[in-house]
């Protein structure tokens, strides 16, 4: 399944994507919440009874018809993964971790597909990172690597969109990578049973149709049971939470000289099995300050 989170006539929910059309669950299946988290959080009932409305070809919208919203509109956490491709170490001049490099990005910086991501007015810096995303499903804590997959919902794309220079003043990353709209996700949710194996994915970049990405998540140093291990070792996993899982070489930032993101640009993800993530980018418009 091709879980999103979708607004048609005013009111925001989730269906699946099937093709061209979407599947409303809130037509199809009443009883099922209709936020994605809430979605997550029922559990495996949950995920049979919005199979059981695929399969039944229930109640459908055009996909022409509907706004893509981020498939989890405010994700519980979102705990990034840094330096988890042996070539994207080697162009950023630094050393192989011995643990993984993991850093958040602010709830509030996850962004629907195909909208445009906002070049800072604090910055000319910004740059793009494809990414592999893992989306929890089951509130978790201490999984052993074996069971690793117990836990996973699914898997989404990520752009974790970075500003440069605010990102290497200080030695953790946060402020660097949690800019609003520095998340783009999705299009969907691709359910953990359509993904048998999620290193061995392609995964590319282009840039304004320029290929800058181009790798495979078969090249992660730390996988995802590791991962999902490494963390819930710390803390509580919840459902809704996503691990981008680290980009491979061919970030903006390396290149001689640097090519950053400028507004008009438009970036493109695109991971085998999973779909493609496009977003523009647009200059970080004036009505941003708010205050109250």
């Amino acid at each position: 399944m091709r879980l999103i989170t979708f607004t048609e006539s005013g009111t925001t929910r989730i269906g699946i994507l099937d093709g061209e059309s979407v599947v409303d669950l809130s037509a199809a299946s009443p009883d099922l919440p209709r936020e994605m988290v809430a979605f997550l959080e029922a559990g495996d009932s949950a995920m049979d009874a919005a199979r059981s409305a695929l399969e039944a070809g229930g109640p459908r919208l055009a996909l022409a018809d509907i706004h893509l919203e981020s498939p989890i509109l405010r994700p519980p956490k979102i705990l990034a993964v840094g330096l988890n491709y042996a070539d994207h170490v080697a162009e950023a001049g630094m050393d192989t971790p011995k643990y993984p490099m993991i850093f958040n990005k602010q709830s509030t910086s996850a962004h629907p597909p195909n909208e445009p991501f906002h070049l800072p007015r604090a910055s000319p810096a910004l740059d793009y990172e494809g990414e592999l995303a893992v989306v929890i499903g089951k509130r978790c804590r201490h999984v052993p690597q074996e069971r690793a997959y117990e836990v996973v919902a699914g898997y989404t794309i990520c752009n974790d969109v970075s500003v440069r220079d605010w990102q290497i003043r200080v030695p953790t990353f946060t402020m660097g990578k949690s800019w609003d709209t520095h998340c783009p996700l999705g299009p969907a949710i691709v359910s953990a049973d359509e993904v048998p194996d999620p290193h061995s994915l392609d995964l590319r970049t282009w840039v304004n149709g320029e290929l800058r990405q181009s790798s495979n998540t078969k090249h992660l140093i730390f996988k995802v049971p590791a991962l999902i291990e490494h963390l819930s070792t710390a803390f509580t996993l919840e459902p809704g939470d996503v691990i981008p899982t680290g980009t491979p070489s061919g970030v903006g930032a390396v290149m001689k000289p640097p090519k950053f993101l400028q507004a008009g640009d438009v970036v493109k993800i695109a991971i085998s099995g999973i779909g493609e993530l496009e977003n523009g980018v647009i200059e970080e418009p004036e009505n941003t300050v708010r205050i109250g």
